[in-house]
């Protein structure tokens, strides 16, 4: 399933902070990180990405430092600054809160139906 734009603004950065939480990433392993752990349900493009560690990284909430990999390239690692852990903690009780609220209406995966036709397939709310 694909996600719109909109939402997926909010979901991209605390998906690379959570992911940065355990340990230092590559942009590029980021971008499979995300897509794997989500089942492709977030999938980051490079130039989604990219773009996106850069605002963190202005923002003091990562660093970036260039390190050889285990292939033997120099490659860009970022890593979670203290800012951004302190940030992480905060976006993680926000979406957990709007997550809860979301629950409360009726959204979520136990409420919802799987919709299958027209050429798509996807996931809606149960009817009110």
């Amino acid at each position: 399933m694909k996600i719109e734009t909109e939402l997926l603004r909010g979901a991209g950065p605390l998906a690379v902070l959570k992911l940065l939480q355990h340990r230092h990433m590559y942009g590029y392993e980021l971008v499979e990180a995300v897509s794997e752990r989500t089942k492709g349900v977030l999938s980051l493009g490079q130039s989604t990405l990219y773009p996106l560690l850069y605002n963190l990284e202005a923002k003091g909430l990562i660093e970036a430092t260039w390190e050889t990999g285990d292939t033997g390239r120099d490659r860009k690692y970022y890593r979670l600054t203290t800012k951004g852990k302190k940030r992480l903690t905060e976006d993680e009780k926000q979406w957990s809160a709007l997550v809860g609220a979301m629950q409360a209406l009726g959204v979520g995966a136990a409420s919802c139906v799987s919709v299958e036709g027209r050429g798509m397939t996807g996931v809606i709310g149960g009817a009110a």
